[in-house]
């Protein structure tokens, strides 16, 4: 048997793009490389949700990913006149989020994944970073993701602290909402030079904390955002 701790990963979804023409999973494959090179067993999570008893049982992680889908509208706080239908994505990770804290199992929130993990909790979200947040930072196309494009400040006293070990790293960014407030049950522990909440954490919870940026994409030894990979992978142990 594996010694490796099982880490499931939360698939994306399409309706249709040049693999199919018909709904499908897809999933960049630097998260599988980021959990396998952290020491762990990476495995896609569909979207079952009678089924999500038994992932939680059979993993000892979890990591919900990045993507550009619809969010309901009243995380943003606005008023809702006519309820959509969830995006496909966005009803299934709700309650493997949910879950997961009940459960306390090890739980990594990566960009969408910190924004749902903030909007399970209470948070509300600002929609548009481009039109809200003045300062230089383009947090959506700064630089392609494979590349640092700005720091962030790393709050002393938090679990994102204790893994990384430094008061400040630099990060990419690929993302145009983010957390506009957190409830008491968060704390933030990073933050952008222009104010931007770039991470949250759950202190009640053994490991729960969202980031919003890409870390997957930094496997080299010694990066810190390489850490979070392996921080994950120790808790699920």
């Amino acid at each position: 048997m594996t010694t490796r701790p099982v880490i499931g990963i939360l698939l994306d979804y399409q309706e249709e793009g040049s693999f199919s023409r018909r709904p499908h999973y897809a999933l960049r494959q630097a998260y599988f490389d980021a959990v396998w090179t952290a020491g762990g067993l990476p495995v896609g999570l569909p979207y079952i949700a009678e089924g999500w008893d038994d992932y939680l049982d059979a993993v000892g992680g979890v990591i919900v990913p990045g993507g550009f889908y619809p969010f309901p509208e009243v995380y943003y706080g606005g008023e809702v006149v006519v309820a959509e239908p969830p995006h496909p994505r966005h009803a299934a990770e709700v309650p493997l989020v949910q879950a997961a804290i009940d459960r306390d199992v090890p739980l990594l929130g990566i960009c969408a994944g910190l924004q749902v993990l903030a909007a399970v909790e209470g948070a509300s979200l600002i929609r548009d970073l481009k039109t809200e947040i003045a300062g230089p930072i383009d947090h959506l196309n700064e630089k392609p993701a494979e590349e640092p494009a700005h720091a962030v400040a790393v709050t002393p006293g938090t679990l994102l602290h204790r893994i990384v070990g430094r008061d400040e790293i630099r990060v990419n960014t690929a993302h145009n909402e983010a957390p506009r407030t957190l409830p008491p049950s968060l704390v933030v522990n990073a933050v952008a030079p222009d104010g931007v909440i770039e991470g949250a954490e759950r202190p009640d919870s053994t490991f729960c904390l969202g980031v919003q940026w890409h870390p997957e994409f930094f496997l080299e030894d010694g990066d810190p955002n390489q850490a979070l990979f392996r921080a994950l992978v120790e808790a699920a142990r």
